[in-house]
């Protein structure tokens, strides 16, 4: 293990974050919306929040929420329809300043990428002054705040840039990363959701301490795949590199069956396993979807598939209720060997994507 950080040290990487994007480019185009407390999508009477300002932010309203609660929460909420092409214009010009710098670009979303700087088009060694330039050319540009993290690997980079939102950066070097995770609060862990950090909290863990005293072993009984994924980064270690020609099209998890499944309890068991799995995945990720997508394979061979699509990114909290839409659709045909749940559309899509990937481009 010791190694693997050994590794990561000489690496400098920016995660870039834009602040309340959506909302900001909103309030950018629209004097009369700025101070306002406003929400990109849905209404007052239905639809889902895609985004909101910082001045609904302090009302709790956030992204993926209800409108209804929204506007309960927020009785002064400005509802704005989206604006889809302008904020992939905007989004365009910020990738171009990232390629000013590096053609190490990873990007999650329109409105957050990983840049890798270790050697760079500026020539200069400090990825902490290199994250200020950027920031203050995104902000000349556009008109936009950014916040930035730097670290030696993407995880940290994308934790340091949260620390001092909106609108600044934050620097974790190898010899603070122990000490640091040590002391975060297990949520705030990336690839920790609401989910996984109340399981956590329930075996006593609060932090990284507690997180960090419990054994591979342990982990891995509790959390399957993940807890490996666990182990490492509270030490601080996250060999994934920044990964320009990626494109992540979907998340998903399935389970093959050692005998086919047919009863009602059965197949409900089986799901429940999948639909946690998955919620996992899109917890460590980050990410979200506007389809959802059930496989079944019957014990024939023959592959049935059954989607839903939603016209906003589906709430994570939503997953299961869909899901289980999606399996009383119609019932089964036959018993089934193996039973596989999906997310699809991200919310970066096909066509504006590969337009950046022919200038270079891209959970954990």
């Amino acid at each position: 293990m010791e190694d693997a950080f050994d590794l990561q040290a000489f690496r400098k990487i920016i995660h870039v974050d834009m602040d309340a994007f959506y909302a900001s480019v909103e309030q950018l185009d629209k004097p009369e919306l700025r101070n306002k407390p406003i929400a990109v999508g849905g209404s007052k009477e239905r639809g889902v929040v895609a985004a909101a300002s910082y001045e609904a932010r302090q009302y709790g309203v956030k992204s993926a929420m209800p409108s209804k609660i929204a506007a309960r929460k927020c009785p002064n909420l400005v509802f704005v329809k989206p604006r889809f092409y302008r904020y992939k214009e905007v989004s365009s010009q910020i990738r171009t300043i990232f390629f000013d710098y590096t053609d190490k670009v990873e990007p999650l979303s329109l409105d957050e990428a990983f840049l890798d700087v270790t050697t760079n088009k500026k020539e200069n060694p400090s990825a902490t002054i290199l994250a200020k330039e950027i920031r203050a050319k995104i902000k000349s540009v556009t008109g936009l705040n950014a916040s930035a993290g730097i670290s030696y690997n993407k995880f940290l980079a994308k934790i340091a840039s949260d620390l001092h939102k909106p609108n600044g950066q934050a620097t974790i070097r190898p010899e603070q990363a122990l000490e640091f995770l040590e002391q975060l609060p297990i949520q705030k862990f990336y690839g920790i959701g609401k989910v996984t950090a109340a399981k956590f909290k329930e075996m006593g863990v609060i932090s990284g301490k507690e997180l960090k005293a419990l054994s591979l072993e342990h982990l891995s009984e509790h959390f399957g795949k993940s807890g490996l994924h666990f182990y490492k980064i509270v030490r601080g270690i996250h060999n994934s590199e920044v990964e320009p020609n990626r494109l992540r099209k979907s998340i998903s998890a399935e389970s093959t069956f050692r005998e086919d499944v047919f009863e009602p309890h059965e197949v409900a068991m089986e799901l429940d396993k999948v639909i946690e799995e998955l919620k996992g995945r899109v917890e460590r990720l980050q990410l979200s979807g506007r389809t959802i997508t059930l496989k079944l394979k019957y014990s024939d061979f023959q592959v049935q598939t059954r989607s839903k699509s939603s016209e906003w990114p589906i709430p994570i909290a939503n997953i299961t209720n869909m899901a289980y839409q999606l399996l009383e659709q119609e019932p089964l045909r036959q018993p089934i060997r193996l039973l596989g749940l999906g997310i699809s559309n991200l919310e970066l899509d096909d066509e504006w994507y590969g337009r950046q990937l022919r200038i270079v481009f891209d959970q954990e």
